[in-house]
């Protein structure tokens, strides 16, 4: 596979499901079935990936499973357990010039509004109310924080996202 991007993780296969090589599947799609609008698939086995093709999909209660093309036993499928579902990162849709994917966001240096460099986005942390951003401080940050938790509220906490500069204009205070 070569690609300029690193392929996006969008779930992860869980155990065998059934003798028929079916697998329960993880999704980290916006809606449970969300991962099927995709397709091939990229998974990664023993640090490499491998381009998959779902040959079938069904929700199972709240859970979905599914037969990957090539897999249909039972030990097929268990070889599989825990290989992370992804895709090339050009099959994501293009998104309005406002909106952005949380992928998007990690690296981008983070600023209040009076200047002061609060650190870099390390990652995006899902809380039931709101999101949440992980910022590592810099090495000599001046209030001696390892590292920031600033709710990703926009207008309220975020006041800008500029990817282009990989730069988060916040109003959070650096001690807090």
């Amino acid at each position: 596979m070569s690609s300029k991007q690193e392929p996006v993780i969008l779930g992860k296969i869980g155990s065998s499901y059934g003798i028929k090589g079916w697998l329960k599947i993880t999704t980290y799609t916006d809606s449970v079935e969300g991962i099927f609008d995709y397709s091939p698939w990229l998974i990664k086995e023993q640090g490499e990936w491998r381009e998959v093709k779902v040959a079938q999909w069904r929700f199972q209660g709240k859970a979905v499973v599914a037969c990957l093309e090539g897999v249909s036993t039972r030990d097929e499928a268990q070889a599989l357990t825990n290989c992370e579902i992804a895709v090339p990162a050009e099959q994501m849709q293009e998104l309005p010039e406002d909106e952005f994917y949380w992928r998007d966001l990690i690296g981008c240096e983070v600023t209040n509004t009076k200047g002061y460099n609060m650190g870099t986005v390390q990652e995006i942390v899902e809380t039931g109310s709101n999101d949440v951003l992980l910022v590592k401080a810099n090495a000599k940050d001046g209030f001696g924080k390892a590292e920031r938790m600033i709710p990703f509220v926009t207008d309220q906490f975020i006041q800008k996202v500029d990817l282009a500069a990989k730069q988060i204009l916040v109003d959070w205070d650096p001690d807090f």
